[in-house]
């Protein structure tokens, strides 16, 4: 019984997710299943702009993020730049590896971008002392991120989350319902406890609604 958790190192909402989600998942008996994902694509295939790509919802996001982590006492500071290409630090989450490295690997990573270590997850050198961290070896761990296996997972994983419905990150599966967003965990509360409110007649009408209006 896993949550599978959708996630992309550039959004901040993610990594406080990733912070809280572990203890969502030992309330309901769960484990989480991290899955890495390319956000840009995401977007791309939804035909979206990233929040950091509008200068006012930027500003709000990082100010959000900044209300969020302090209620839930989560330490968030701005990575060294915003967005970043996250691709190795996504590759080399995906790689074959014992469930406790991985979970060590994406905390390590997370805080290099978002929390208290610094430093970003661009630099190769940087992202294999992480990994050497995790218990991996580091340099090996970057050089198989390279590889065309590790891109094609990376692509694969991407293309399979979009396929599902999949419009952001984080995105968390429980059992075949997509809740988006960090903010959802108390509606995943509710779906696991066995009272979520969404009537799906309802939910049928509302996505066979016609259009009357269409934005130019």
């Amino acid at each position: 019984m896993t949550l599978r958790f959708f996630f992309d190192f550039i959004s901040p909402y993610a990594y406080l997710a990733w912070c809280r989600v572990h203890a969502l998942a030992d309330t309901h008996d769960r484990c989480v299943e991290p899955v890495p994902i390319l956000f840009a694509g995401v977007l791309n295939a939804w035909g979206q702009l990233g929040p950091a790509e509008i200068p006012p919802k930027r500003v709000h996001v990082m100010k959000d993020c900044l209300r969020q982590a302090a209620r839930h006492g989560v330490t968030l500071r701005p990575p060294p730049t915003h967005p970043f290409n996250p691709l190795l630090a996504l590759r080399i989450a995906g790689l074959d590896m014992p469930a406790d490295t991985r979970r060590r690997l994406i905390d390590g990573l997370y805080a290099a971008v978002w929390g208290s270590h610094g430093g970003g997850v661009e630099d190769p050198s940087r992202v294999a002392a992480i990994a050497d961290a995790a218990g991996l070896d580091g340099a090996a761990a970057v050089a198989a991120a390279g590889q065309p296996d590790a891109k094609a997972r990376l692509r694969a994983s991407t293309e399979a989350a979009i396929a599902a419905g999949v419009f952001g990150v984080p995105t968390t599966d429980v059992d075949g319902e997509l809740f988006w967003g960090f903010d959802s965990f108390p509606h995943i509360e509710r779906y696991l406890a066995g009272d979520d409110p969404v009537d799906p007649t309802l939910v049928a009408r509302w996505t066979d609604l016609p259009a009357s209006a269409q934005r130019r």
